[in-house]
């Protein structure tokens, strides 16, 4: 087994026990040869006893195999300037001179190798302001030491990580509601994750089934638990700093338990089925005045749309919207979504694919996470039209807006003012 190109991977428990200790350790790791990744689950201070970390279950090296590799040291500067100069030549030192900088160093059997953490407390600059790595990874042979490559389970693994290129600590206290978890919706919940909305609330009563597999974000291993409990599971493991609400609730049959729901949430995406649930989502936010994102796929999934309602006197609300289209001769596609995408015959049991149906939900997302942003006075997430449609697979034969004749064309459109006689716009005694 060759000590080339391998990955330590040091977690954040493993760097706070080195901190705090003396000069050398061992060190236990879980090692997989064919991958050539080791992560280490065990050290000591010297020749204490062990500590042994916290594993994480899902990792795939928690099957691997547990093997006593190794050491960490605590390295002066200029064994931290000598991983740096190593590294970039792709070069090898001698045993004997690496002893020299690290004295407690201890070569393996001739034969053998073994893996070595160093800890730099205070590492060189190497141009203003910017120090070399304090932590390097190693295989020590009898002979030789050569630099490898190691990760830092440093929190950088979470969106807030990005907070200089990204308003996350902005999105971190706001609140999503989600109606629907579905293949749409599935994906939403995850775009809205990775953006870094601090709480989610799904909604949604279904389990996931089989055939839901091919087009939903979660897999075969989910079939049978709720969607909201699946999506919740997910998400925690990927972006544990999202807080998720499960609600495996029916929309319209528990409109007692959505209204402060919606009362709650900065913003609603709703990717139902059906006109019913759209027209009891659309009025229960207009009655809150909070804005929502419908997404969807039309025609077979020929078509995604997304409509954002904003709480505007000036903006309709989705009947509004659609009594538009129809009163101007365009295609009223609402009726049609009271046959679900996945509904089709046995002919044709799948109506749109999995690809396409993310590809929606994740713009609906970003047209949610953007008029959050917009609100907040981020000019850069400005929207400057509430209405989209996508083609997807386009056919001819249908109408504006649903008339493109190119992949991935959008038609984007302004929203239409409210109707005086509309009960959701207007508050009638």
């Amino acid at each position: 087994m060759s000590g080339e190109n391998w990955l330590v991977l040091l977690p954040t428990e493993a760097m706070e026990v080195i901190d705090k200790s003396y000069a050398w350790g061992n060190l236990t790791c879980r090692l997989s040869a064919p991958d050539k990744a080791a992560i280490v689950v065990a050290l000591s201070n010297e020749d204490s006893d062990l500590v042994h970390l916290t594993e994480d279950p899902d990792h795939f090296l928690t099957v691997a195999d547990f093997n006593h590799v190794g050491h960490w040291y605590r390295v002066p500067a200029d064994a931290a300037f000598c991983a740096y100069l190593l590294t970039h030549q792709h070069a090898t030192m001698p045993f004997d001179a690496f002893q020299t900088l690290v004295p407690q160093a201890i070569a393996p059997l001739p034969g053998q190798w073994h893996i070595a953490v160093t800890f730099c407390p205070d590492p060189p600059e190497i141009r203003d302001g910017e120090r070399l790595p304090a932590w390097s990874a190693w295989t020590i042979s009898n002979d030789t030491v050569r630099p490898i490559s190691l990760d830092i389970q440093d929190g950088t693994q979470h969106v807030t990580a990005l907070g200089s290129l990204w308003p996350t600590s902005l999105l971190s206290t706001s609140r999503a509601l989600l109606l629907g978890a579905g293949s749409i919706g599935g994906a939403a919940a995850e775009a809205l994750a990775s953006y870094g909305v601090g709480h989610i609330d799904l909604v949604d009563p279904d389990k996931i089934l089989f055939h839901n597999v091919p087009r939903h974000v979660l897999a075969a291993a989910s079939v049978g638990m709720s969607k909201v409990d699946g999506l919740k599971a997910s998400l925690n493991r990927q972006w544990p700093e999202s807080n998720i609400s499960p609600w495996p609730i029916d929309l319209t049959a528990n409109a007692n338990i959505t209204r402060p729901l919606i009362d709650a949430a900065d913003i609603i995406i709703c990717t139902v089925d059906g006109v019913e649930p759209r027209r009891v989502a659309n009025y229960l936010a207009r009655r809150a005045g909070k804005p929502i994102v419908f997404a969807c796929v039309l025609a077979d999934g020929r078509y995604g749309e997304i409509l954002r309602i904003r709480a505007l006197p000036e903006v309709g609300c989705l009947d509004c919207q659609r009594r538009y289209m129809r009163d101007n001769g365009m295609i009223d596609p609402e009726p049609s979504l009271d046959r679900g995408y996945g509904d089709g015959t046995r002919h044709n049991p799948m109506t749109a694919i999995g690809g396409d149906l993310h590809l929606v939900g994740s713009i609906a997302a970003k047209v949610a996470v953007a008029t959050l942003l917009q609100n907040a006075g981020e000019v850069d997430q400005t929207l400057t039209d509430d209405n989209l449609v996508i083609a997807l697979r386009p056919s001819p034969g249908y109408a504006a807006p649903f008339d493109a004749r190119r992949a991935l064309h959008p038609h984007w459109s302004s929203a239409t003012p409210p109707y005086p006689d509309c009960p959701a716009c207007h508050r009638h005694p």
